[in-house]
């Protein structure tokens, strides 16, 4: 059939379409409709025992829900909360959905968008032989940026004496065995200095690698700074959000005359909605832009100090815990603690570890210390060589708001 002759065929057929009171342009849509309708889109979190960061997530899934009305939005964690990864994959596929977009729902990449979240989504492609296409992280672009400047902003916008030039800025990462990710922190909390115009910034982490927030917090006072202002790099709340907040009063008891100000976490920020989409998009229209940045991976390259782990074995370190979803009863919602006063580790004094060599990581994956779960050999985990640092896990001391408090009154 011609060119003409195709012209001629679809113009009677939407006359007698139009005859019957039928759009054309309405059938396409029910086949576009029906063609997303194969698709879904899986939303790839950790997870928390901690009630508000699952509420949290859920609040995020739907949020981007909303943006995809005819593509089914499912979301599943590693470990800590149900459902499972495999068990949201399982629903997609009770659905009829052929292909599933699974994008990470991590700022970084490190072990869990790297190793854990591949490996368990490869095992299960293979497995029912579902098409799945694997997302970039959340990453640094302008969207993710906007949305940690506009935390920071918020603090200025509640504390209107506070000038940002005279504000010092820290930024707390979570930490990971990665240095990529580690000094990707690093680029944000500069991003974000010079953004807004702060008079200045550091990155301290909460675990795994250093400086951390205590030790990190006890040098920038130092600069003779009257406000600091710390923001969480995270995407929810949870026991390390509470961890920062205690090991910054930790730091305050001795430093009556310094304000420590305490920014929100990045939660579902509309920027950071944006980015999710933005990932969800690169695969959609198939941009060739979902590709990620691996000329600074550890695995890849043959990076100073890490040359041991190039080639290693990518395989997921949660198998054994996907689905245990137990839920911490100590705090409702938000977390307060108790779990790691509950289970407070020996204090340090000689940089010796608690953990053992094998386990002295503090894993990025750990929530905290009641959430530790022993990895068998055949996980093929590496040491990470700053396990040991001075300013690193070896410093981490835990302290209950009656001994805060009891050390405050004696300092005073």
């Amino acid at each position: 059939m011609g060119l003409q002759e195709s012209y001629d065929f679809f113009s009677l057929l939407n006359i007698v379409l139009y005859y019957y009171g039928i759009s054309y342009i309405s059938i396409l849509d029910n086949l576009e409709s029906k063609l997303k309708n194969q698709v879904g889109i899986l939303i790839c979190g950790h997870g928390s025992r901690n009630k508000l960061a699952i509420e949290e997530f859920q609040e995020l899934t739907k949020l981007i829900q909303q943006r995809y009305p005819n593509i089914i939005v499912e979301y599943g964690f590693l470990e800590f909360a149900k459902p499972s990864l495999t068990d949201a994959l399982d629903k997609l596929r009770d659905d009829s959905i052929k292909k599933v977009i699974a994008i990470p729902a991590m700022l970084f990449a490190a072990g869990h968008v790297k190793n854990d979240i591949p490996s368990l989504l490869m095992s299960y492609s293979s497995k029912t032989n579902m098409e799945i296409i694997y997302g970039r992280e959340l990453g640094i672009n302008n969207l993710m940026i906007s949305a940690a400047c506009e935390r920071v902003k918020d603090v200025f916008e509640e504390n209107n004496s506070l000038k940002p030039e005279e504000s010092l800025l820290v930024v707390v990462g979570r930490g990971s065995s990665d240095p990529d990710a580690n000094s990707n922190v690093s680029k944000i909390t500069r991003m974000i200095v010079e953004g807004i115009g702060l008079g200045w910034g550091e990155t301290v982490f909460s675990g795994v690698t250093f400086p951390l927030v205590e030790p990190g917090l006890k040098n920038v006072v130092r600069l003779g700074y009257k406000n600091i202002i710390i923001f969480p790099y995270f995407l929810f709340s949870g026991v390390l959000v509470t961890r920062i907040k205690r090991q910054t009063d930790l730091v305050a008891i001795n430093n009556p005359h310094i304000s420590f100000i305490h920014a929100k976490y990045l939660s579902s920020q509309s920027y950071v909605v944006d980015t999710f989409v933005e990932r969800i998009e690169e695969i959609l229209n198939n941009e060739d832009k979902n590709f990620m940045n691996c000329s600074l991976c550890k695995y890849r390259s043959n990076l100073f100090g890490f040359e041991k782990e190039v080639g290693l074995v990518q395989e997921s370190h949660h198998d054994h815990v996907e689905g245990l979803g137990v839920s911490c009863d100590l705090c409702d919602p938000e977390c307060n603690g108790a779990c790691e006063i509950q289970s407070q580790p020996p204090t340090y004094n000689k940089g010796e570890s608690n953990l053992g060599e094998k386990n002295s990581l503090d894993h990025e994956h750990k929530e905290g210390y009641e959430h530790e779960h022993i990895h068998d050999d055949h996980h093929h985990h590496s040491i990470y060589p700053n396990s040991k640092h001075p300013l690193g896990p070896v410093t981490l001391r835990m302290i209950s708001e009656d001994q805060i408090l009891r050390n405050s009154v004696e300092n005073n």
